[in-house]
């Protein structure tokens, strides 16, 4: 292996799927907050940011966009409080993608990679998520990147580099990150910040239209640990 690898992983899609809880803990979150139902709001989640999401599910609710990024905050509490009341739930509709448990243990027991999250959730629910499913020992999510670090998906693999450098004594550049996700956002996040990107069909996008848009790879999901090892370790 040639240097070290910081390995980010998506959460929703990618590492768990987490069943209807997320729309429902929106849901209840932005009704808490204006004190009415959104509605059928219909706004699609996959590979946005949590921030966003809730901004988006208000302005459908014709709340301004003035007000709406004052109630932010609040609802992002209400949210991370939804989650944590939902863990059971989580735990029991929720599942575990294929090939993820094997591939983080023999990627946690490699003597030159680092596995975090990157991820549209704010960070108290992405820790809730990989704890519900005793992912936690695997990844080190003190320097995850997070929806509640930026709004903006495309600003979150710096971040994660400012803190592994800040918190592990760790220098790594851009070229040495891989994100694993599920949709083209973790895409677009890769090429903003100069990573290199490996799609799972394991969320929404089927795999072959996450191939045509030119990933360093696309799979179906992640069965063959040792191919995939191999892959996010190689020079």
């Amino acid at each position: 292996m040639a240097s070290t690898r910081l390995v980010l992983w998506d959460v929703d899609g990618t590492l768990v799927h987490a069943g209807d809880a997320a729309v429902r803990a929106f849901d209840v979150a932005v009704e808490r907050v204006i004190g009415r139902p959104a509605g059928q709001h219909g706004v699609r989640m996959s590979g946005k940011t949590d921030p966003q999401i809730a901004l988006e599910i208000l302005q459908f609710a014709r709340v301004g966009a003035g007000e709406a990024h004052a109630h932010l905050p609040l609802v992002l509490e209400h949210l991370e409080n939804e989650a944590a009341a939902a863990v059971h739930d989580l735990q029991e509709h929720g599942r575990v993608m294929p090939g993820v448990v094997e591939l983080l243990t023999q990627l946690h027991i490699a003597p030159d990679v680092v596995s975090s999250v990157l991820t549209g959730n704010i960070e108290p629910n992405a820790r809730l998520k990989v704890a519900a499913f005793g992912l936690d020992r695997w990844l080190d999510l003190d320097v995850g990147a997070y929806g509640s670090d930026d709004h903006d998906r495309n600003q979150l693999v710096p971040i994660a580099l400012a803190k592994l450098a800040s918190q592990r004594g760790m220098e790594l550049r851009a070229v040495d990150v891989w994100i694993v996700g599920d949709t083209p956002r973790d895409l677009e996040c890769a090429r903003a910040g100069g990573a290199r990107c490996l799609l799972v069909g394991t969320g929404r996008f089927p795999t072959e239209e996450l191939r045509a848009l030119g990933p360093e790879a696309a799979v179906d999901d992640l069965r063959d640990v040792d191919a995939m090892y191999d892959l996010l370790t190689a020079g």
